[in-house]
């Protein structure tokens, strides 16, 4: 099947919506990633910096209520728990502002990729202040980087010190280290990092590499480090010193410095396994869980031939005709199911800009969480499954559908002719048995309802 503008949003985008026209060609909707980060800038989140500075006000007032009594504690622990509530409505607001960028994108390539690539470069806050920095690495990391050079997205997002933080990389210690050798107690080496690089992010889990490799990597990383204030900061004195191989290429030295770990990952990135894998993952993602040897096959050539340019990838993946398949896709994961809804009911965007966060966590979060994906929370650092498997379950189906029959009537004013939502959200192809349901459904709540709920909905 060749390009379709309604199968572009539905696949390829965040899904149709009766206020933003679909892209018209592959062109525009590569286009939409070459200009201004428009959402970002609409709807931001919580800064890291802003947020790093919060946390060290946090940590100051725990440590000065542990050597305080009496009202001066009292006091302490209020001005704590009101920060620990302004990091909650940080997460909350994370949620709403996404929500709001799928909702009103006209580049919904660009929103689809953002939360791949932040999939595929799993992070997770570890504390219930650090959850509500999640986004700002997405924003910073990620969303700058979708239509480059995978290196680039690859070095920014492994060296981000949500990363480094989630996999305990800032307290690895070369075991030859200077540092290492001035401890009382012994401090060791960390592979987190090192086997999460070459076995998620690059070459894959079924990559050319062996336990020596991760090794050597891991010392190599030695030396990544977060400073106080919440940056990177390489630091030689932990580094293990002199040089490290990995994969037969020789890297660092003496002094220890972080352009070695740059060249690492550089070539890491441009690796024929990593062009292989990436490729599987972008098309399991966005066209089936059993993609077409060829399209992977296109996909990975690309990779190769520019050096991991992202941008020709995505094309190479639209140009070719197993994309564009018909047949249902993909089922949608509970986020993206519930943001298409939002997009195909056109919810205001003051209702979930001014909401509050209570109603962002009724509306939202715990509706996601009861079908199965906790917001920014997945088990590991492999992401979320993308197999339909995984979210067709009698818990989930029952949630989505609990959530389609309550929620669109809080959400918006005035629920949408069942008639005409129907095509809104599912387009010219709505299957005849759906029209139906609209139209026969006793009220507009159940309708839409009906709508969100039919298999066709819950697929790209």
């Amino acid at each position: 099947m060749s390009f379709s503008p309604e199968r572009a949003e539905i696949r390829f985008g965040c899904g149709l919506s009766p206020q933003i026209a679909p892209p018209q060609s592959i062109g525009a909707m590569l286009a939409g990633l070459d200009g201004p980060d428009l959402m970002a800038a609409r709807f931001p989140v919580l800064s890291h910096e802003a947020y790093w500075q919060r946390r060290a006000q946090w940590l100051e007032l725990k440590k000065k209520r542990r050597q305080a009594s009496g009202a001066r504690a009292q006091a302490l622990a209020d001005q704590t728990n009101a920060i620990n509530r302004s990091f909650r409505a940080d997460l909350l607001n994370g949620i709403g502002q996404t929500v709001l960028r799928w909702s009103l994108t006209g580049e919904g390539l660009r929103e689809r990729l953002t939360l791949f690539w932040a999939d595929h470069f799993t992070t997770v806050g570890k504390t219930g202040p650090q959850r509500s920095a999640v986004s700002s690495y997405i924003d910073a990391a990620i969303r700058p980087n979708l239509s480059g050079r995978f290196a680039d997205l690859l070095i920014a997002a492994v060296t981000h010190p949500m990363m480094l933080s989630y996999l305990d990389q800032q307290i690895s210690v070369g075991p030859g280290s200077g540092f290492a050798r001035r401890q009382n107690k012994p401090r060791g080496l960390n592979e987190n990092l090192a086997r999460e690089v070459m076995e998620l992010h690059t070459l894959g889990v079924d990559g050319p590499y062996t336990q020596t490799d991760v090794r050597q990597l891991a010392e190599l990383f030695t030396g990544l480090g977060i400073d106080k204030a919440g940056a990177l900061q390489f630091q030689p004195r932990r580094a293990e010193p002199g040089a490290e191989t990995v994969l037969g290429r020789s890297y660092g030295g003496d002094p220890a410095r972080l352009e070695a770990v740059h060249r690492a990952l550089y070539d890491l990135a441009v690796h024929p396994a990593t062009a292989d894998h990436i490729a599987r993952k972008l098309a399991v993602h966005f066209v089936s869980d059993a993609p077409d040897p060829d399209l992977i096959g296109h996909m990975a050539a690309r990779f190769l031939a520019t050096d991991g340019d992202l941008r020709a990838v995505y094309a190479a993946m639209l140009e070719h005709p197993a994309a564009w398949a018909e047949g249902p896709g993909n089922v949608k994961p509970p986020f993206d199911f519930m943001a298409s809804s939002c997009r195909a009911l056109a919810v205001p965007e003051p209702r979930l800009r001014d909401a509050a966060p209570a109603q962002v966590n009724r509306l939202l979060l715990q509706p996601m969480r009861a079908m199965g994906q906790y917001w920014q929370r997945p088990a590991g650092p492999d992401g979320w499954p993308e197999q339909d498997a995984a979210w067709i379950t009698p818990q989930g189906l029952s949630a989505r559908l609990r959530w389609a029959m309550a929620v669109p009537r809080r959400l918006l004013p005035e629920l949408p002719d069942p008639r005409r939502f129907v095509d809104d959200a599912l387009g010219a192809a709505a299957p005849e048995p759906v029209r139906f349901a609209a139209r026969a459904a006793e009220t507009r709540a159940e309708a839409v309802g009906l709508i969100l709920s039919a298999p066709a909905f819950q697929r790209r």
